[in-house]
């Protein structure tokens, strides 16, 4: 597969520059500076086996693959509040305060714009600094206006977009979604069924840059703006970061399944006191999250082939805002096994766990990943990258994959198919066959 070298400054343009889209920036600043190391980065610590493992060729992922340099990023982003990057990160409580002040001249610089907002898709959210404009397709203008400014300022070769804002209650693709024309009248006509996010996306792939979605907002997991992608040569990426809870399941889950282990029930609880528990104590807004992550346990158990283990689970998700602990994440899985015989027994998980810090190195690769995609003319889904989604979008006719592993794998063949090395697939009889 040819490919195009990194050269030059890649934009990494992020709607909704939160808690996790500023643990991300802050953290790669301070990876840049030497302060800390990129721990959870796939791309920048884990490594990739090429050919025969007697051959014992083992690089780093960036070593392998022509990733776009950390010192090459730069950062600019939206927000419905007015405030600079190293006030979001003191407001957010995430990183040590320390460490923030030693960056503070940096984070001061990057560019924050008002945002797109509407209440109506997220109604547990005020906003002062946002953008006003005739309709929808007038808000997108100036979306991409702002992108042609940073790029023009920052003379980026390239640039990547993010979504890091809150999650969108929950609709399903509909008309004004199933074609490119459809969509952009009703953007002229304000159509309700086009949410902030779809604004952001219509803007940023219009102009050929690659799209991920942090939320499980539905967003770019449509046919107008797949269309618009292809036609853009743009990946697409999403849906839904996976960080705690449901990294715990897709790990656990694969696993019980492996060895033939029945499931009973599966019991998920969150608290969570950050912005993202406070939008998603709305109902509707659950109800988005509550799709993305009740979907993994059917696509890795599939109880249809299994019925004697899994065909009579009941899996239930409850998430609950609860100020005290901020960023700070508690996941609890009760989990009602029976193995041999019908025997019963009890697997129980409390996670506690740092959501932005989970999240943050998930938006690093995702951004080197998809600028990669870009430049190796890879357009529209990348299911390659599910790896890091809780809901992964995949082509209409096919089902997502969820088993962690197997995620993985895709990942790694598809990296060593852009670089021409041999797919690995494990088997492993030639080593005894001679």
């Amino acid at each position: 597969m040819e490919y195009v070298k990194p050269k030059g400054k890649l934009g990494i343009l992020i709607p909704g520059m939160g808690a996790v889209a500023s643990t991300f920036i802050a953290g790669v600043e301070a990876i840049k500076s030497g302060k800390s190391k990129p721990i959870g980065s796939m791309s920048q610590m884990g490594t990739i086996r090429l050919g025969k493992r007697p051959e014992n060729r083992v690089p780093l992922v960036k070593d392998f693959v022509p990733l776009a340099d950390l010192d090459d990023l730069v950062f600019g982003g939206w927000d419905i509040n007015e405030e600079n990057l190293y006030e979001i990160c003191v407001r957010s409580s995430v990183l040590d305060q320390a460490l923030v002040d030693s960056m503070k001249d940096s984070l001061e610089q990057i560019e924050v714009w008002p945002g797109v907002f509407d209440e109506n898709y997220v109604r547990r959210l005020e906003g002062t600094f946002i953008k006003t404009g005739s309709n929808k397709m007038d808000l997108a203008n100036q979306v991409e206006k702002d992108i042609k400014n940073f790029a023009k300022k920052h003379e980026t070769r390239a640039n990547v977009m993010i979504w890091c804002g809150s999650t969108e209650i929950f609709f399903k693709s509909g008309d004004v979604h199933s074609s490119l024309e459809k969509f952009e009248e009703g953007l002229h006509n304000n159509d309700p069924g086009i949410s902030p996010s779809m604004i952001y996306a219509y803007a940023a792939i219009k102009n050929g840059i690659p799209f991920a979605n942090g939320a499980p907002n539905l967003t770019v997991d449509i046919p107008a703006l797949t269309e618009l992608a292809k036609a853009t040569n743009s990946p697409l990426a999403g849906k839904d970061f996976k960080t705690g809870q449901t990294l715990m399941k897709t790990i656990l889950a694969p696993g019980l399944k492996a060895r033939q282990i029945g499931i009973n029930g599966w019991f998920s609880t969150n608290i969570l006191g950050n912005r993202d528990g406070e939008v998603l104590d709305d109902p509707d807004a659950f109800k988005t999250k509550e799709e993305s992550k009740l979907g993994a346990l059917d696509y890795i158990l599939q109880p249809d082939l299994y019925p004697d283990l899994y065909k009579d689970l009941y899996h239930k998700v409850r998430i609950n805002y609860y100020p005290p602990r901020g960023d700070n994440k508690e996941g609890w899985d009760n989990i009602d096994i029976f193995g041999w015989l019908g025997y019963p027994m009890q697997i129980k998980v409390d996670f506690l766990c740092r959501d932005s810090i989970l999240a943050a190195p998930i938006c690093l690769d995702l951004v080197l990943f998809l600028d990669l995609a870009k430049r190796a003319n890879m357009s529209g889904i990348q299911e390659w990258l599910s790896f890091f989604f809780k809901s992964p979008m995949t082509l209409p006719e096919l089902y997502p994959e969820h088993d962690l592993f197997v995620q993985l794998a895709k990942l790694k063949n598809t990296l060593r198919h852009i670089m021409g090395e041999e797919l690995i697939t494990h088997l492993g009889l030639d080593y005894y066959e001679e």
